[in-house]
């Protein structure tokens, strides 16, 4: 049956408490923070009716005059007690294989704190208000991903950064919310007056999470132009932007760069926003940002005597999307890209067309953003989104850095912000 009874008319309920009308439209779930709906988007209200849909779905109508149906087997399935869902862990218990498929509600309460549903074997499930409407799928009511990157903010040669003060972000975590913040904002950021030390410039990276090992180095590593690795950041040589480690199957997250010692002239660094970048490619000719989204890419690491590295698939696009559609990582270094010889004749003159359009923009002048990072001054930028590379020197040049996995920098954003109260309407 697909229609919605009316609340009078349940079916196959055996037990409905009524709560007065006003409590749903003026009451907020108590199971969660008060001021929640102001700090992140989706959180929903107390619903104004309750009640069974059909012998399959219960039905919420909203303050909003929408409404929203659940699958009975996927309440069951997602019950949050302590014997399905773990309080500490926020791992699922339930074996979701011994439900009934064809499971249905013994009762349905609906309290000041949330549904309440009682199943046939007595096991009864409590779901807060907010935490319905923000998971409702049917339709979807939340106006955006809670968990979603967020929105980026783009920029060229005239980026306007204000640093971050080193004791604010080693003492406070206000400090760090800060930093992380604007790396999230404009996949780049930096910390003024740190101590030029290799030790110290750890302390401040692992405030963000561990570090990433590669065969460079077990974390932080540290170098001059003396070619300790068969690479070309180990010279004197210019760098033209660039991601590091498109040669991996998962590119570091982040990085960071602190400038220890420095005696001779040239040097400076330069960093594009490469999100930027696309989206100047896709007006200037949506057939090149096609192409450049499309072609399988192989790249490699193959200097040391003893790496042979390639990533697993062994070939990636330039500009990688999401199943939504939406650039989320850039992997470009023209240097490390492998022989091209999986490409027809025109599959080559479409690449390599869309290619020079995406160096022009990429090496415009409007789009560079240059900074001799002094030491004591640390930046640290999203590898994924914005490419760097530096001018030639001469002269000795210290410079020590890390890498950080994606994953756990965007973990460490997500909890700096947000509560334990979030944690559970979000998951």
């Amino acid at each position: 049956m697909s229609r919605i009874l009316n609340l009078h008319t349940f079916c196959k309920i055996t037990r409905v408490t009524k709560i007065p009308q006003a409590l749903f439209s003026t009451s907020v779930s108590r199971l969660h923070k008060p001021n929640a709906r102001k700090q992140l988007q989706g959180t929903g209200a107390v619903p104004q009716r309750a009640g069974l849909a059909n012998d399959k779905q219960v039905f919420l109508d909203w303050n909003s005059r929408e409404t929203s149906i659940y699958n009975h087997f996927w309440l069951r399935d997602h019950c949050r007690c302590k014997q399905c869902y773990h309080p500490i862990t926020r791992q699922r218990l339930i074996n979701t294989f011994s439900i009934p498929r064809d499971i249905q509600p013994a009762a349905i309460d609906s309290t000041e704190n949330g549904l309440v549903v009682t199943w046939p074997d007595g096991h009864r499930s409590t779901y807060a208000w907010d935490w319905l409407y923000t998971h409702s799928y049917s339709p979807v009511l939340r106006t955006s991903e809670p968990l979603a990157n967020k929105k980026p903010k783009l920029w060229d040669a005239e980026l306007k950064s204000t640093p971050v003060d080193y004791e604010a972000v080693m003492q406070t975590n206000e400090g760090l919310r800060q930093w992380i913040d604007q790396l999230e904002t404009y996949g780049i950021a930096f910390v003024e007056g740190v101590p030029t030390t290799i030790e110290d410039t750890e302390k401040l990276a692992r405030r963000v999470c561990f570090l990433r090992e590669t065969h460079y180095s077990q974390g932080m590593w540290s170098f001059t132009a003396d070619l300790a690795h068969a690479d070309t950041a180990y010279t004197q040589l210019a760098l033209g932007a660039h991601t590091d480690n498109t040669y991996f199957t998962e590119p570091a997250g982040l990085q960071m760069f602190h400038k220890l010692e420095f005696k001779g002239q040239g040097g400076d660094s330069l960093f594009v926003d490469g999100f930027s970048i696309a989206k100047q490619l896709k007006a200037l000719s949506p057939n090149a940002y096609r192409t450049l989204s499309s072609t399988l890419v192989p790249t490699h690491s193959a200097g040391d005597e003893n790496v042979l590295i390639v990533p697993t698939p062994r070939a990636n696009p330039i500009l990688n999307h999401g199943p939504d559609g939406e650039l989320f990582q850039i992997r470009y270094n023209n240097d490390d890209r492998s022989t091209l010889d999986h490409l027809s004749s025109t599959q080559l003159d479409e690449f390599y067309d869309a290619l020079f359009l995406w160096h022009n923009l990429l090496t415009s002048k409007k789009n560079e953003y240059w900074d001799s990072l002094p030491p004591g001054r640390v930046v640290i930028f999203d590898n994924w989104r914005v490419l760097h590379g530096r001018s030639a020197f001469t002269g000795h040049r210290r410079i020590c850095g890390a890498y950080f996995p994606w994953d756990d920098y965007k973990s460490r954003a997500r909890t700096i912000r947000m509560s334990s109260e979030d944690k559970d309407r979000l998951l």
